[in-house]
């Protein structure tokens, strides 16, 4: 079983499936996942995708959570296409990097030329392909992570997108980043990334380009977190690897690791992806 919901085509599950799990078939990776809505008033954001599939002779892992502000269309406009248009690319199996960076950049054009239709709002992403269980590419942009536990210890593998790290970039691109309103650094006083899809009245202000790395899954690789801010607002990347090593279940790691945010009173919404590479 891939997952507790449907899928369609690469997508993963709406953003209302609360939870799931599945398992590859050709080793020992498994995956879990969780999302749970925050406490603001506007409706649940964020999306994910989770799932193993077949595909020239290889099995790929897709791992995703994209996260929405401003609406959720351009979140789910991610989850139907962007795997998808990473697949399409010519050159993904002999350069995953250099396709990857296409798709997301080709991606972010397709959302701006269907702004009408999607609105005004934008989404960060954090992507993980996984290669017959042994090669991890991980893209990512805005502040969504992906932490890999090797032999318990911490390795973040994203890099968060935000306006004070990127502020030469903003303000040469002609924007600003400003702590007003509240003490969030945002860029033109609005968006607290400087990276996003979609958010076509700050494009010019932004950047789309992922930030893409990759990893070799060893014996030494225990465990892969992906989740969203609402998770990594109240938690070290070492304290959500400490919570998930100790429980076998990725979908019960995913769950705990929700839970203890809740606890800590994260008040956005929370969506993580666990990927555990052996029993």
């Amino acid at each position: 079983m891939d997952c507790l919901c449907c899928f369609d085509s690469l997508a993963g599950g709406r953003s209302s499936c609360g939870s799931g799990k599945g398992r590859s078939h050709h080793g020992p990776a498994k995956f879990g996942f969780n999302l749970v809505k925050g406490k603001a008033s506007h409706p649940m954001e964020d999306f994910h995708v989770a799932k193993f599939v077949q595909m020239h002779g290889r099995e790929l892992g897709l791992f995703a959570i994209y996260d929405g502000h401003l609406g959720d269309s351009v979140p789910a406009y991610l989850q139907k296409h962007l795997f998808s248009n990473i697949l399409k690319e010519d050159d993904f199996w002999t350069d995953p990097q250099t396709a990857i960076f296409k798709a997301y950049e080709r991606t972010d054009q397709a959302i701006l030329s269907h702004s009408p239709d999607l609105g005004r709002g934008g989404s960060t992403a954090v992507t993980a392909i996984l290669i017959n269980g042994q090669k991890l590419w991980v893209a990512n942009v805005g502040d969504s992570r992906a932490v890999l536990s090797r032999r318990g210890e911490a390795i973040q593998l994203s890099i968060d997108h935000e306006p004070n790290t990127e502020r030469g970039s903003i303000e040469d691109r002609g924007g600003f980043v400003s702590n007003m309103p509240g003490d969030v650094a945002r860029v033109n006083g609005q968006l607290a990334v400087s990276r996003a899809f979609g958010d076509k009245n700050l494009k010019t202000h932004l950047r789309s380009d992922p930030d893409v790395t990759s990893a070799d899954i060893n014996p030494d690789i225990e465990l892969l977190i992906l989740a969203s801010d609402g998770l990594w607002k109240v938690m070290t990347n070492q304290e959500a690897v400490d919570i998930a090593k100790k429980i076998k279940d990725p979908q019960k790691a995913a769950k705990q690791l929700a839970t203890e945010a809740l606890e800590r009173e994260s008040k956005d919404d929370i969506s993580c992806v666990v990927v555990r590479f052996k029993g």
